[in-house]
């Protein structure tokens, strides 16, 4: 079991560095931001259930905004992949389906990206489908 674990987590270090490499510096920080969000927001309600917020909205500066749209669309689809293996690894339990959401802002405090967090309510895991 712990080859596997030692596996997974070379696996994942492999493809944080392929990310840094497709992508400029922000998508690895905010894999970061987006972990520690969920990690603070975690909500302990037994030894053996953690309950972590499913909605997470990411805004971009314009310019950052701008160059992740030119280095593949899907941002956003990566960032929800990745926070949901953070959540796996931890053992947490999403309050509901896991989104993440990103949009352009011309107000972010730090001048790339601002990661916010809540509960998405009264929303059906099969009112997600493809159509």
């Amino acid at each position: 079991m712990s080859t596997l674990t030692a596996w997974e987590r070379t696996l994942e270090r492999v493809e944080e560095a392929l990310l840094a490499q497709i992508f400029p510096k922000e998508p690895v920080e905010l894999v970061d931001a987006l972990r520690r969000e969920c990690d603070s927001q975690a909500v302990v309600c037994s030894r053996s259930r953690v309950v972590v917020p499913n909605a997470y909205d990411v805004e971009l500066a314009e310019h950052v905004h701008d160059e992740l749209g030119r280095n593949g669309g899907e941002v956003g689809q990566v960032l929800a992949d990745r926070l949901a293996r953070h959540g796996e690894k931890k053992g947490y339990e999403w309050a509901g389906p896991l989104v993440v959401h990103v949009t352009r802002s011309g107000e972010v405090p730090n001048g790339r990206y601002r990661v916010t967090s809540g509960v998405m309510q009264h929303v059906r895991a099969d009112g997600f489908q493809l159509g």
